[in-house]
């Protein structure tokens, strides 16, 4: 678990309270972790391309760094270490599929310094952020690592089907040794990029019991909140065009069953919300400057970006993906404020052993059984989705106001045609707006002997154009539709 400590040490990458890891500072990890991915990708560039065989995924490399240096391996000021590496060419096949070359990641991981994030969770994890904003490394507990490892087959073979997707993209596993503590560590996709501010930021699981942030995290400059809080603050949910909320949810479905597969739970989606109005209120942009006060690029590494992970034609996907957007999903609220949304699935490597299904028959016992977040992969996985469907993401009801000359021009023309006189009561012809869908509907005769089409406004967000010619059209009334 991590701790805080005081630090007065002043370098690059420490602060006045420093944390720990399994009694090692934050400074320390994070020099370790550079110094082993730098050595064993850089050696791994020297092994030949071929497929991915099955034993890959079962390979450990391990790498012994003494202070002192070796004949393979560089001084350093840290205490002595041994890196391990697991799955190194399947990993490799993985970057490569993402379009990630060995320089690039070496020049992300290892040339600049590594950014420590806050960690909202109960984990106890870390978490660092590459400073071209492209990758997050963090710490995982070893039922976590050995999970992944008996996941990689399967994931592998999701990948190549769809490299589209909202789950985690995992670029590497390795291991640090050092005084008998084990350190484990994960690399993945960011899926909040520093360059774009989160106006609001939620941990979304689906589920109401104690899903609301705590006080301490509301303290935050820029707290994650939950399922409550998001439904208090965005109680009409989030709306996107038709296109778009069906490319997400079909999206998440397929990432659901695939979880559900693995018999995976307690997984969250993470969501970043960025108002852009307020943005420009603000004076500022999406594109707008980092932490170290340098505008960073938009995220080279494919299908990292939200808009990317849900399109299923990659042409449009790299069309939406703009420096205006970074990547993120245009949406609005009710009320018409325009959003960029980003997003992805975290917290995959739970699998729902034993002691889950002990948890969660405690928590039945005394609870709502079926509001705890713990609960069987495929109960879960419905219940999620169905939050997101219904309650988070929204489909756009677009709605065509036609003008009343343009509604009387054309009601006109119809009865010309049809040699009638024309009678519209412009309050009626008013009530809402018009559809482009035009139904035929017989209708009885309103017992008005008027002769002519008059409008009239009925339930359910429609307006009827009635004729009283029974005998040419037999009371067939247009109807016109409300969207």
């Amino acid at each position: 678990m991590s701790t805080t400590t005081e630090n007065g040490m002043g370098g690059p990458w420490s602060t006045s309270r420093e944390k720990t890891y399994k009694k090692t500072t934050s400074s320390a990890l994070k020099g370790a972790i550079q110094l082993g991915i730098g050595y064993t990708v850089g050696n791994l560039t020297s092994k030949p391309d071929r497929d991915v065989l099955m034993q890959d995924f079962y390979v450990v490399e391990s790498v012994f760094l003494p202070s002192e240096g070796s004949n393979l391996t560089p001084a350093h000021h840290y205490p002595d270490f041994r890196f391990k590496t697991y799955a190194p060419l399947a990993f490799r096949y993985f970057r490569d599929l993402f379009g990630i070359k060995p320089d690039d990641y070496l020049y992300s991981l290892v040339n600049e310094p590594l950014i420590e994030l806050t960690n909202p969770g109960a984990s106890g994890s870390l978490f660092y952020l590459t400073s071209d904003d492209e990758f997050i490394i963090k710490t995982v507990q070893h039922k976590e690592a050995k999970f992944l490892q008996r996941l990689l087959p399967g994931y592998y073979m999701n990948l190549n089907q769809n490299p589209r997707t909202l789950l985690p993209k995992f670029y590497g596993l390795y291991c640090i040794q050092s005084g008998g503590i084990n350190i484990r560590l994960v690399v993945m996709n960011n899926v909040l990029p520093r360059s774009v501010k989160m106006h609001y930021k939620y941990d979304l699981k689906g589920s109401t019991y104690k899903r609301r942030a705590s006080r301490k995290e509301r303290e935050k400059a820029c707290p994650t909140y939950k399922d409550l809080d998001f439904q208090d603050m965005h109680e009409e949910g989030l709306y996107f065009d038709t296109e778009t909320y069906n490319n997400l949810m079909k999206t998440l479905q397929r990432d659901c069953r695939v979880l559900e597969s693995f018999k995976i739970m307690d997984y969250s989606l993470l969501l970043g919300v960025h108002v852009l109005d307020q943005s420009q209120r603000e004076g500022g942009e999406p594109g707008q400057a980092g932490g170290d006060g340098k505008r960073p690029v938009g995220q080279r590494v494919l299908y990292s970006t939200a808009m990317e992970s849900i399109q299923g034609d990659g042409k449009a996907a790299e069309a939406l993906t703009t420096d205006d957007t970074m990547g993120g999903i245009p949406a609005k609220t009710h009320k018409e404020e325009k959003l960029l949304i980003f997003l992805g699935i975290i917290d995959i490597l739970q699998s729902y052993r034993f002691i889950k299904k002990l948890e969660h028959s405690w928590k039945a016992l005394v609870y709502d059984g079926d509001s705890v977040s713990v609960h069987r992969p495929g109960f879960y996985a419905s219940r999620f989705l169905k939050f997101m469907s219904t309650r988070v993401f929204r489909k756009t009801q677009r709605k065509s106001f036609w003008n009343f000359s343009l509604t009387s021009t054309i009601v006109q023309l119809l009865c010309n045609h049809a040699g009638l006189p024309v009678e519209i009561n412009r309050a009626d012809a008013k009530f809402w707006g018009l559809s482009r869908a035009i139904n035929h509907r017989q209708v009885p005769s309103e017992g008005d002997d008027r002769k002519g089409f008059h409008f009239m406004p009925c339930l359910g967000g429609k307006m009827r154009m009635f004729n009283d010619f029974p005998a040419n059209f037999g009371g067939r009334a247009l109807e016109f539709h409300c969207v």
